[in-house]
């Protein structure tokens, strides 16, 4: 096996448009204790700012510029097999408008992986404003997670290090290589919305431990929004305000709710739904564009808008 201290630590990064936040989230990773061996970014929509952003960031890097726009997914599966084939070790996932939340992220990630003989960990995601809250809720069972300090009683044992078989996968992820050899890569054909999801799943059905790590955080902008409560707030529906987010996020669910694992939550799904155009919404028409978007995932038919 590769000694610790040699091991090469790849960090992948995910951009658009986005040349400023870019160069916010650059900094940090530069500034890490354990500093990455190396850095890919793929530009799904390359310009001249941020090619400039990458090779001045202070880390050896690959600018990789994509003029066919690939979407989280296809840039994500891009970079991870970009430094799969250069012989990473370890790959650490980022995306464009987030940032570790200190210096110590990569170094306390690796740790915990190590110790733990963990396939993949993840930090927590905070909110960018007000790093107490989480970024992305957490629903277990009926109860909503809100709150960092929340997580703690779902460790594993005393320490309050680990939250087991749970995980954001492309938001300060790190995985081992040898993880993506059972797992794969994001699927192209997903674009944005539920790729992670559908990586998860695999991970899931692998039976390879994971986990997220209480003790460290990657600091992401809210992504709270788009779940609006009912029933008294004990669920919630995503109802994105934007379109075209809309459309691969429901499509890509349909997708998602036919694979082995997630089969279950199907009846669940449409009953939730239903509920939610029709009796929270009142909009039978946005029902029947929800149904249409589910069946056309559940058909595979992937097609862009």
């Amino acid at each position: 096996m590769t000694p610790p201290d040699t091991e090469g630590v790849w960090a992948v990064v995910v951009t658009r448009h986005r040349a400023d936040l870019l160069a916010d989230g650059l900094a940090v990773l530069a500034k890490q204790t354990r500093r990455p061996d190396h850095l890919v970014v793929v530009d799904n929509g390359p310009d001249a700012a941020t090619r400039e952003v990458v090779e001045s960031c202070g880390l050896p890097s690959t600018y990789l510029p994509s003029r066919h726009n690939l979407g989280g997914a296809g840039g994500y599966a891009l970079g991870m097999l970009t430094a799969l084939a250069q012989g990473a070790d370890w790959l650490w996932m980022a995306d464009d408008d987030g940032r570790p939340a200190d210096e110590h992220v990569l170094a306390t990630l690796l740790d915990v992986a190590r110790r733990r003989d963990l396939a993949e960990v993840s930090p927590v995601i905070t909110n960018a404003a007000d790093p107490e809250r989480l970024a992305f809720p957490l629903r277990r069972g009926l109860t909503w997670v809100r709150r960092r300090a929340d997580l703690d009683g779902y460790s594993a044992g005393d320490d309050g290090e680990l939250m087991p078989g749970i995980a954001h996968l492309f938001n300060g992820a790190l995985f081992r290589a040898s993880t993506l050899d059972v797992v794969g890569v994001p699927d192209l054909r997903l674009f944005v919305r539920g790729d992670e999801t559908e990586l998860h799943r695999r991970l899931m059905r692998s039976g390879l431990p994971y986990g997220t790590c209480l003790t460290t955080a990657y600091v992401h902008p809210d992504g709270s929004d788009e779940f609006k409560p009912m029933l008294g707030g004990r669920l919630h529906a995503q109802d994105p305000g934007d379109a075209t987010k809309r459309y691969f996020t429901y499509r890509n669910r349909g997708y998602l709710l036919a694979q082995p694992g997630l089969r279950k939550l199907g009846a669940i799904e449409h009953l939730r739904f239903g509920w939610y155009f029709l009796v929270e919404r009142r909009d039978p028409a946005a029902l029947r564009e929800w149904l249409r978007l589910v069946r056309m995932g559940r058909r595979e038919r992937f097609r862009r808008p």
